[in-house]
């Protein structure tokens, strides 16, 4: 008789990478999107603010339909909702808590948990994105320019957005997180051309406001969808400065505990 001993021995060890980063991004998708402050900050909110400002004339956004001028900016702040505010909140509780710390010691490399929140971050705003195209398109919106331009705004954005939230995730403490984030959130709905164009500010606070990275994404995004313009690279230029110092600052300064 042929012995079977061994041939069912468990043989430890870790699974593929990409198996682990797909995993931990499924998980932090469900724990964002079951969380209610975070649906605040990437749902309610650009949602109320695109169908309010667009139906109501608050605000003047200069010739046109309101939506051709908010739907951009409504996107930008989506993304800085979720890649900035949101990833910062839920990383510095999990910092503070230790999650981070035990994540680092699995098999999962440190690299491989940023790339799986960074991945959670960017189905997160594909469904947002999503989302306020169907509303803005329901309000009249008329989008023209390049896809492709748009594609790379907002993969620069997200990019520049993540680097500044995991900054502020990994040097500051939990509360002064909670409380610097939604007080940026708030500074740039305000100033960064979001729902109040730049040109409504004084001359010489336009120039400082232009080179914000909300404002660069924000006017970006108007110029292809609304003007139809081909690729806005001073905007790409804005943003792609703001990723390389943010992304490189998060590394260099981020404290696993």
């Amino acid at each position: 008789m042929t012995s079977i001993t061994g041939r069912y021995a468990p043989e430890p060890g870790a699974a593929p990478l990409p198996r682990m980063i797909a995993a931990q991004a499924a998980l932090e998708t469900r724990m964002l999107l079951r969380n209610g402050e975070q649906l605040l900050l990437t749902v309610v909110i650009p949602t109320l603010l695109l169908a309010l400002f667009s139906s109501v004339d608050i605000v003047d956004t200069g010739a046109g339909k309101a939506v051709d001028f908010l739907a951009p900016g409504i996107l930008a702040l989506a993304v800085m909702s979720t890649a900035f505010t949101g990833q910062a909140i839920a990383t510095g509780f999990e910092r503070r808590y230790g999650v981070l710390k035990r994540l680092a010691s699995s098999p999962l490399p440190r690299w491989g948990l940023m790339a799986a929140k960074t991945a959670s971050v960017l189905v997160t705003e594909v469904l947002q994105v999503i989302l306020l195209a169907v509303i803005a398109y329901a309000l009249g919106w008329s989008p023209h320019g390049d896809p492709f331009s748009v594609l790379l705004l907002l993969v620069l954005g997200t990019a520049a957005f993540s680097g500044l939230g995991l900054l502020m995730a990994g040097t500051l403490k939990a509360e002064a997180t909670l409380a610097a984030a939604n007080l940026v959130f708030l500074l740039l709905l305000v100033g960064g051309g979001v729902i109040v164009p730049l040109d409504k500010f004084p001359s010489g606070a336009q120039d400082v406001l232009g080179l914000l990275p909300i404002s660069a994404l924000s006017d970006g995004l108007r110029e292809v969808l609304q003007h139809g313009a081909g690729t806005p690279w001073g905007d790409l230029g804005i943003l792609a400065v703001w990723a390389v110092l943010g992304l490189a600052a998060a590394g260099r300064f981020f404290r696993w505990e």
